[in-house]
C-alpha cells in the first residue's frame, strides 16, 4: 500500500492499524529502515517475525513508541537519564533500559529485564502510532544472508506477500540501523552506531 511520505492517507494509516489489531504482522517505514510491527503482546505475530527473518528466542524487539510520554510508560528512568533521553528524540536512537510491568514478560531480557525502545522522526510511523495508541513491537526488515535491510516496497510485497498481511510504503527508508545506547545500568554505554550522533552519549 502507497503513502504519501508527508501527508499520509487516513484510509491507508487506518488500514495498517485495522491489520495490526487484527493480530497481523506489518512491514512500516521509519527514520532508519524499514521494520517489520506487530501489536503489544501479539505473541503469535513476535513468532511470525522471528520466523521471516529465522531468528531464535533471544533476539530483542524494539518497543516504537510514538512519544516521550508513551516511551515512559513503558521503561524506568532516573532524572539524569530522563533528560538525556527527552534532549535526543524523535530520532535515530533505540534506547535499552529497564522495563516497566506494561511490558509483557516475552519482551524482556531474562536476566537483564530491560527492553529496547525508540521514538521515530518520521511522518508516516508518527501518524501509525498515533492512530494505533499503543508502541509497535518491531525489528529491522533484514532478512536471513542478507547484509543490507530492504529497502523498496514493490520488492518487500513480491518476496514476503505470503509472510506479511500489509506493507505499508513511503520510498525509500536507507539502509541505516538506530544507534543503540544501554541505558541499563543507568549510565549510557553506546553498544552500536548509527544514524544518531553517538557523540552525545559519551
Amino acid at each position: 500500500m502507497d503513502v504519501h511520505p508527508q501527508n499520509p492517507q487516513p484510509r491507508a494509516i487506518a488500514q495498517t492499524v485495522k491489520a495490526l489489531r487484527s493480530d497481523g504482522v506489518v512491514v512500516y517505514p521509519t527514520d532508519s529502515c524499514f521494520a517489520l510491527g506487530c501489536a503489544l503482546g501479539n505473541k503469535q505475530g513476535m513468532d511470525r517475525i522471528r520466523a521471516i527473518r529465522r531468528l531464535d528466542q533471544r533476539h530483542h524487539f524494539t518497543l516504537v513508541c510514538r512519544d516521550f510520554a508513551q516511551l515512559a510508560q513503558f521503561v524506568h528512568m532516573n532524572n539524569a537519564v530522563f533528560r538525556a533521553i527527552k534532549a535526543a528524540v524523535p530520532g535515530g536512537y533505540t534506547f535499552i533500559l529497564p522495563a516497566t510491568k506494561e511490558v509483557p514478560r516475552q519482551l524482556w531480557h531474562p536476566k537483564k529485564k530491560t527492553v529496547g525502545a525508540r521514538i521515530p522522526d518520521h511522518t508516516v510511523a508518527q501518524a501509525l502510532l498515533t492512530e494505533l495508541g499503543e508502541p509497535i513491537v518491531s525489528s529491522t526488515l533484514l532478512l536471513p544472508g542478507e547484509e543490507d535491510p530492504m529497502t523498496q516496497g514493490w520488492d518487500i510485497k513480491e518476496r514476503l506477500d505470503a509472510s506479511v498481511d500489509l506493507v505499508l510504503d513511503s520510498g525509500d527508508c536507507g539502509v541505516d540501523s538506530t544507534t543503540v545506547v544501554d541505558f541499563s545500568d543507568g549510565v549510557p554505554e553506546v553498544v552500536r552506531e548509527g544514524t544518531g550522533d553517538p557523540d552525545r552519549f559519551r
